[in-house]
């Protein structure tokens, strides 16, 4: 199997105005370092699993939105916690709707919320 990684950050201002998230229920910021990576089982034939630069690129474009924005002004986003997990998963489903993804058998998105918590999202494409 091979995998290629492209990085980027986003930050952002969110609430999760839920009784779980204790001081999170109020209005923070957070910044992230995001992770895509493709997965596919063989190399195409150029020998690469996506074309790094484009896959960059599409993560830039799919951030760009969010980025230095409250989320809970964002009407994509409207009655959603944007919990860690949750902005993986739309990033995710972003990048799946906007590539060539022929050949592809998996995205993942890794949001690295600090140095020792993060989570993901991945999604099976065969």
């Amino acid at each position: 199997m091979f995998r290629l990684t492209v990085r980027d950050r986003l930050m952002v201002a969110h609430s999760l105005p839920d009784p779980f998230f204790g001081p999170a229920q109020q209005l923070h910021g957070a910044t992230f370092v995001v992770e895509a990576t493709f997965e596919r089982p063989h190399l195409d034939e150029h020998a690469v699993v996506v074309d790094i630069g484009a896959a960059g690129d599409h993560l830039a474009e799919v951030l760009a939105p969010m980025n230095y924005r409250n989320l809970d002004d964002l009407p994509q986003f409207a009655c959603i916690l944007t919990t860690t997990e949750r902005l993986a998963q739309h990033i995710a489903e972003q990048l799946r709707d906007r590539m060539d993804l022929r050949g592809l058998t998996a995205i993942e998105i890794l949001l690295r919320e600090h140095p020792d918590a993060w989570a993901s999202h991945r999604i099976e494409l065969e």
